[in-house]
Formats: C-alpha cells, sequence, structure tokens
C-alpha cells in the first residue's frame, strides 16, 4: 500500500541544511497498525506529512497503492489527501464555532457531497464514537476526550485507506488516552490501517509494528507485544 525508497526531507535556514529525514526505506501494508515513534526532532512528524500528502520529499520515491506519486503537484496531492487519508492531531484541530456534526462533515463538504448524504454519515460517524447525544454540541461544551473522538469520526467518515494519527493522547488524561488508544484497537480489529505518530511507548504498544526514528533515519523497525 505505502512504499518508501531513500526518502529524505532538507530543509534549508540561511546558510545551514537541516537534514529532518535520511534516506528512508519502508513499506506499510493494507491493515497494518503501526506506531512511527521517535523523541522531539526525531523526524516522525515530518515522515506522517509526507505519507499523508501533506508535505513532499526533497528526493526519494513514494508509492501509494503502487502508482508513483512522488512528482504530484499541489492539487494531486491535495486530491489524494482527501480520498485516502483521515487525520487525527494532538490538538483535535476543530473549528469551534462549529457543532461536532458540522466538524465531522467538513471532508465531505471538500468531496463535494451533497447536504443530506453529509449529514447522515456525518452522525453515523459520531455515534460510532459514542457521541450521538453530543452531535449539537460545540468543542468548547466538550471534554477533550469528547473532542478526540470527534476528531477521529472526521477522520473516519470518507471511510479514507489510511488513519493518520499525530500523537492523538497528547492532550488527554492517561484515563482518556487509553479509551481513545481503544478506539483505535477497535478500528484496526475492523480492517482499517492505522498509522500512529508518538513518543510513548505506552501508546506505541497498542499497535503490532514499531518503527523507530532517530536523526531522522530508521533505527529499528519490530513486531510488538502487545498490551
Amino acid at each position: 500500500m505505502i512504499r518508501l525508497e531513500n526518502l529524505s526531507k532538507i530543509y534549508s535556514m540561511g546558510d545551514n541544511r537541516v537534514v529532518a529525514l535520511n534516506e528512508i526505506s519502508l513499506s506499510i501494508d493494507k491493515g497494518e497498525f503501526v506506531a512511527i515513534m521517535g523523541p522531539s526532532g526525531s523526524g516522525k512528524s515530518t515522515l506522517m506529512n509526507i505519507i499523508g500528502c501533506l508535505d513532499v520529499a526533497t528526493h526519494g520515491k513514494y508509492y501509494l497503492d503502487g502508482r508513483d506519486i512522488t512528482s504530484y503537484n499541489q492539487n494531486q496531492l491535495a486530491e489524494v489527501r482527501n480520498k485516502k487519508f483521515g487525520f487525527v492531531f494532538q490538538g483535535f484541530n476543530l473549528l469551534p464555532k462549529l457543532t461536532a456534526v458540522e466538524n465531522v462533515e467538513l471532508p465531505l463538504v471538500y468531496a463535494g457531497v451533497g447536504a443530506k448524504k453529509r449529514r447522515e454519515e456525518a452522525i453515523r460517524a459520531l455515534e460510532m464514537m459514542g457521541l450521538g447525544k453530543r452531535i449539537y454540541h460545540r468543542p468548547s461544551e466538550l471534554s477533550g476526550g469528547q473532542q478526540q473522538r470527534v476528531a477521529i469520526a472526521r477522520a473516519l467518515v470518507n471511510h479514507p485507506s489510511v488513519i493518520l494519527a499525530d500523537e492523538p493522547t497528547g492532550n488527554l488524561d492517561s484515563k482518556s488516552g487509553m479509551e481513545i488508544m481503544e478506539i483505535f484497537r477497535e478500528l484496526h480489529s475492523q480492517g482499517n490501517t492505522i498509522i500512529l505518530i508518538t513518543h510513548d511507548i505506552n501508546v506505541a504498544r497498542y499497535a503490532k509494528r514499531m518503527i523507530t526514528i532517530r536523526d531522522g533515519q530508521i533505527v529499528s523497525d519490530e513486531e510488538v507485544e502487545r498490551r
């Protein structure tokens, strides 16, 4: 499904070059639950951004479903991003003036789905997250855990091929964080492909495979003993 070959990301900062990723090669198959683990500044979020078509590599190859998308332009990347990926971020990234259901509808708005179908799909996704009675609440009226459930519903609503989660428990207390990770475990058991970015080994152990990055390079890639 995802294959990276000798992929690097280099930032120019004045006369200096910062190598965020250095010759990364890896493959992720359909239906895997992979944790990409590493300390702050290791390059793990840069890698997620490239996988999710939010950024492009400086050099190397990126194959998605067998297609080389390395040289895609911004419009092509946006189309791939909307069709193939669902994103869950540490900060939830919900629009404060919109209700939960309106936030979840957003990817379908961008995809050109009609209003009636959008609402039906958004409500279905929220009900899956146990938020059927909170669909008209705004983010400020929801707990952190509930806001992250809204964000997961938004990530799922367009039936993406891959769910990308960047530190999804980072702003949550330990109990809420465990509940969110159990949701990801359940989503994986239903056949979803999940790529989880984290610095927390306890969170990474919910995955079945852990890739560790340090200084922009993969230092280990191993099966995980499930918690």
